[in-house]
């Protein structure tokens, strides 16, 4: 008896990294998003504005074909300005906004999408308005050479008191995903996994 293997990405998340794609990016993207992850975040922050804008306008077509959420990373002006109604940022970006720019975010985003390391971090995201936290690191990955991962009691406590989605970052794999869902997640984001599909 064949027993067929369904894998599915509803709850995974991408984050892209243009320099682990062999071949082309763009291509690799289409063959990703075809996949119907949740999100993609376009993180890719070492392009300059003009660079990270025309690539930003590419993705976010490929998204909207396939019905895929496309989130910017940290490029708050520049989503505006291509109307991106989803925006991700570390909690440093957020803290250094005043509350009257944090309060144009909700206004301006409907998806804000806040990177969390700590419970205090966490709280400040949502009390900011956050509609998904990602939290990391969980398991130890190549990104971050000698981080030791939180492990799964720490995605539990989070997920606990958390009262937005929960996405795991770090070393997450689709066998890994499971595992951090059953610890209260809504899912998970991988880089390298995507990245070399």
């Amino acid at each position: 008896m064949i027993i067929f293997m369904c894998k599915s990405y509803e709850h995974a998340i991408v984050i892209t990294n243009r320099m682990l794609v062999q071949g082309d990016f763009l291509e690799q993207m289409e063959k990703v998003i075809a996949l119907h992850p949740h999100a993609v975040i376009l993180r890719e922050k070492d392009l300059l504005d003009e660079e990270y804008e025309k690539l930003a306008k590419n993705i976010l077509v490929l998204c909207g074909r396939e019905g895929v959420l496309c989130f910017l990373h940290s490029r708050i002006d520049m989503a505006r300005k291509l109307k991106c109604e989803q925006i991700h940022l570390s909690v440093p970006a957020l803290q250094s906004l005043s509350e009257q720019e944090r309060s144009a975010l909700r206004e301006d985003f409907r998806e804000l999408s806040i990177s969390c390391h700590s419970m205090e971090d966490m709280k400040f995201a949502v009390s900011s308005g956050a509609t998904q936290i990602v939290l990391g690191t969980i398991f130890e990955t190549d990104c971050k050479k000698g981080l030791k991962g939180k492990g799964l009691d720490f995605v539990r406590e989070i997920c606990e008191v958390c009262p937005v989605p929960v996405y795991a970052i770090g070393g997450i794999s689709m066998e890994r995903l499971s595992q951090v869902m059953d610890a209260g997640a809504a899912g998970g984001c991988m880089m390298s996994g995507f990245m070399r599909l």
